[in-house]
């Protein structure tokens, strides 16, 4: 008889893992039948997606709070379908908000629950990890520090490295990308990654559009390269581009190559930090929240990074401007300092290589499987 097995993921980088790990999980044992919340890459690896991820993906507490009622409509359909369909067990991706009341409920009914993707404990709420050690029973995590911090709790933890060291793939060479897109090969090339959620783009990209003009008006012969989110319409990125005193081209769905292809980034704080880290093109990360929000980061907060690139290296490699300090002055001025000095280039590039280094080697979600599937 096959199993039935709930799968939730709240978020675009959460959908991405968990399909993959649906696939490789199908690969093992093509009986397994899914079921939960993801969006359309779960559901196209086969899972039946009984509430999509569009109306979850928030960030923030006051943007939480807002949609409660999204969040418990998402809660109780979840519940219901559980005692429909009785699940042999759960896989939670990310998301912990939602994911770790999830696993309380879960354990409850006793249903084993599995945790991949893990909660970013280290960096906030360390308590949790009593909820962690109540309710999950093994934690398949991407970084082997996490590893250890669960183990040294005795929590069953497998370190199964990044899977995004699968994903992240450049496909072709700088020359043919600038070419692809009408760019110079000989004028410094600029990448600006706003973000893939509404309220990001809406928020970032007039303050990095102004970043740009004055990085251009202080340098000259600057050119840029803008990562849309193939989601999302033209229309968002015109608005704040319009009459943009600078050169500036659109690119959908290209992340990796027009990174490859440029000589800096500024990207907002997400898993685009670490697919151009992992690429290795030297950057800076932005980020701002609403006031609330931010106030109880710095309550909560317990390291003084937010960039995962960092906290893998345990020291600033990547300059971060969040809040108050990211403003189109601070912005410009360190970036202009930075692609102006190609020693600190190099040295960045080098640091990056470490940070990829340390987070395994190809093959992450077979390994997640490979942990996963004799405990089921």
């Amino acid at each position: 008889m096959s199993k039935k097995i709930l799968i939730i993921s709240g978020e675009p980088s959460g959908d991405l893992h968990a399909a993959n790990l649906i696939r490789d999980l199908k690969i093992s044992d093509p009986s397994l039948k899914f079921f939960g919340i993801g969006g359309g890459l779960s559901r196209k690896a086969g899972a039946d997606v009984i509430f999509d991820i569009t109306k979850l993906a928030l960030v923030g507490a006051v943007e939480v709070i807002k949609n409660i009622s999204v969040v418990k409509r998402a809660h109780d359909t979840v519940m219901s379908r559980i005692k429909a369909e009785s699940p042999d067990a759960a896989i939670l991706v990310d998301y912990p908000g939602f994911n770790l009341r999830m696993a309380r409920d879960l354990a409850k009914r006793g249903i084993p629950v599995f945790y991949y993707i893990s909660p970013q404990l280290w960096a906030w709420a360390p308590k949790r990890i009593d909820l962690v050690k109540k309710y999950v029973k093994k934690m398949v995590v991407f970084f082997k520090f996490e590893e250890d911090l669960y183990k040294r709790h005795g929590i069953d933890a497998e370190f199964v490295g990044h899977p995004l060291l699968d994903v992240v793939k450049v496909t072709s060479s700088r020359s043919e990308v600038l070419k692809k897109y009408g760019l110079s090969e000989t004028r410094p090339t600029i990448a600006i990654l706003p973000g893939s959620r509404i309220s990001e783009i809406n928020t970032f990209l007039p303050i990095l559009a102004e970043s740009a003009r004055v990085i251009n008006e202080k340098m000259g012969g600057v050119q840029f390269i803008l990562s849309k989110h193939p989601a999302r319409p033209a229309s968002m990125y015109e608005g704040a581009l319009k009459g943009a005193a600078f050169e500036y081209r659109i690119a959908e769905g290209d992340l990796h190559n027009i990174v490859a292809a440029s000589d800096f980034a500024i990207v907002a704080s997400g898993t685009a930090t670490l697919e151009t880290a992992i690429v290795g093109t030297p950057y800076l990360l932005v980020y701002k929240a609403s006031l609330i929000t931010y106030m109880l980061y710095k309550i909560v907060a317990t390291i003084p990074f937010l960039g995962i690139a960092n906290v893998v290296a345990g020291r600033g490699v990547i300059p971060e401007f969040l809040q108050f300090n990211m403003t189109p002055a601070k912005i410009s001025a360190k970036t202009i300092e930075l692609i102006s000095d190609p020693a600190k280039l190099a040295a960045m590039r080098r640091d990056l290589a470490e940070v990829k280094s340390a987070l395994g080697s190809p093959g992450a979600s077979a390994r997640a499987a490979g942990a996963i599937l004799p405990l089921l």
